[in-house]
């Protein structure tokens, strides 16, 4: 990318968009397009299109999305795929007709079929049935990776796609109600140590195995292919290493430093059983992962504690 180019990061304030912007200040890029949803609607059409005309943007990270756990998948279907959907066909269709130089469009491991083999291969996408509870959002990805696929075919867009696994860091949600796993164990087991509380409540058995990158590493991978990429293939970012809810929520009291017990709500879903991503191929590229899962969770509870009551909520 060019050092003077102009860069619109959709999404800047969330945890990615954040991390993209921090890690590209760092690699000396400084002229920005930053706009927050309340200053443009990527879901309006006639913004969008005003928008991209007026600032003709040279490189694009499309990293504004819907996001949740499980129940706000579950619950908010119907908004999760059109709100996605809106945001994703605006953006990608009007940098190509601003002649947007290149485009990054982030996807979602929920992609993948829920009975995948695993470790989840870039080629199994469309290889079966999607997880009930957040298809709605999956669907809308997959349409997005199909976009820029097809837009490159057709009209010769140097827009690609990659799929991150489940990531942390900094700026994450910490609503219990429509958290992901990590920071929701984060918020449980803090608010339990604060207040004495003889256990913490934890969804399902504990059982079903996750994959987790540190937001700041996920950044440094789409700017590094963004630098060094350019194919119809989506990408899968992350670390290629997986461990058990449970055993994940240990490691999280134990950062925490809460000494009482877990247990465990039967009653809620555990969701797909296992999703590890195959990053062979990412590795072939030449990019791998810095930031080991303890070092990251200890550095994330540090800034979760600063912030607590000001921001995370």
């Amino acid at each position: 990318m060019d050092k003077k180019g102009k860069i619109y990061i959709a999404g800047h304030r969330g945890m990615v968009g954040s991390a993209i912007l921090r890690n590209l200040q760092s690699k000396g890029f400084s002229n920005f397009i930053l706009k927050t949803s309340e200053e443009l609607d990527l879901r309006n059409q006639e913004d969008v299109k005003n928008f991209f005309e007026k600032e003709k943007p040279d490189y694009v990270f499309l990293a504004a999305a819907k996001v949740g756990g499980i129940q706000a998948n579950n619950t908010y279907r119907a908004e999760f795929l059109y709100d996605n959907l809106m945001i994703q066909n605006n953006v990608i269709h009007f940098s190509y007709l601003n002649k947007v130089k290149k485009l990054l469009f982030l996807g979602s491991s929920c992609i993948y079929p829920k009975l995948a083999p695993q470790p989840l291969k870039e080629d199994y996408l469309l290889s079966g049935y999607l997880e009930d509870t957040n298809e709605p959002y999956a669907i809308a990805k997959i349409t997005g990776i199909k976009m820029c696929e097809n837009y490159r075919r057709q009209y010769g867009c140097d827009f690609i796609s990659v799929m991150p696994t489940n990531l942390y860091g900094p700026n994450d949600n910490y609503n219990l109600n429509n958290s992901h796993v990590l920071p929701a164990l984060i918020r449980k087991f803090h608010e339990a140590k604060e207040n004495n509380s003889p256990s913490v409540e934890m969804w399902g058995t504990g059982s079903p195995l996750r994959e987790f990158l540190h937001s700041d590493d996920m950044a440094d991978a789409c700017v590094y292919l963004m630098e060094n990429y350019s194919d119809a293939k989506h990408v899968n970012i992350g670390t290629g290493v997986d461990l058990t809810i449970k055993d994940l929520a240990l490691l999280v009291k134990k950062i925490v430093g809460y000494n009482g017990e877990i247990k465990h709500d039967l009653s809620k879903p555990d969701g797909t059983p296992r999703k590890l991503m195959d990053v062979s191929y990412l590795h072939s590229l030449g990019w791998k992962h810095k930031i080991e899962l303890e070092e990251g969770i200890s550095a994330v509870y540090n800034e979760f504690k600063q912030k607590k009551g000001v921001k995370v909520w």
